[in-house]
């Protein structure tokens, strides 16, 4: 895993065989991937989970939004939201699960962080066709979270490769990306602009 971290999520809109084959082809190159299929059914999530697992995908890099179930069954991380477990009562489940907790302000990144979260992710950072009309936090709101919170922030939300250096002045840990690498003309050569953006 690098200094930097990059997280990769799923978008919902696409084809599951082809999230799953974009994954296969791009593991190596980060460091998590997220599937984030708001509609799926849990069943529907741990079959895609088995067949990231045959396309080479390894365990510790695959990472469940919200589903707590599907992510004990198969003993992965998860990705909680506002409407999620409270990341308190996973760990009752299974202390020793890699729990991140998606929040949107410094307040929720330290009530996170006290009730055990591993990581926050943080967002939207700017402008994003996922929060139309909402207005981007920036990195000045990303600065103080970073600062205040015990726990590794992750910056989500329209980031692109020449945003990088900037957001890792703040101190983030990493930065979350969607679609500026699964719906990409080649998803490999998205992540190496990435990461020439400033990974480590």
């Amino acid at each position: 895993m690098s200094d930097f971290q990059l997280h990769v999520l799923s978008t919902g809109g696409q084809p599951p065989d082809q999230w799953i084959e974009i994954a296969g082809y791009v593991h190596n190159a980060m460091d998590y991937f997220h599937i984030r299929e708001k509609r799926a059914t849990a069943s529907q999530l741990l079959e895609w989970v088995d067949l990231l697992l045959k396309q080479g995908v390894p365990a510790d890099k695959i990472v469940i939004n919200d589903r707590v179930d599907v992510a004990l069954a198969r003993s992965l991380s998860v990705q909680l939201a506002y409407h999620s477990l409270p990341v308190n009562e996973v760990k009752k489940l299974n202390s020793g699960i890699r729990s991140g907790v998606s929040i949107h302000s410094q307040k929720e990144a330290m009530q996170a962080a006290a009730l055990g979260a591993d990581l926050v992710f943080f967002g939207h950072i700017y402008e994003t066709d996922s929060k139309p009309g909402l207005p981007p936090k920036g990195t000045e709101a990303l600065l103080p979270t970073v600062k205040a919170c015990s726990v590794p922030v992750i910056a989500i939300g329209g980031i692109k490769p020449h945003h990088v250096p900037l957001i890792k002045k703040t101190g983030a840990a990493g930065i979350a990306v969607q679609s500026g690498i699964m719906n990409a003309k080649d998803p490999l050569e998205a992540i190496t602009a990435y990461r020439k953006g400033g990974f480590s």
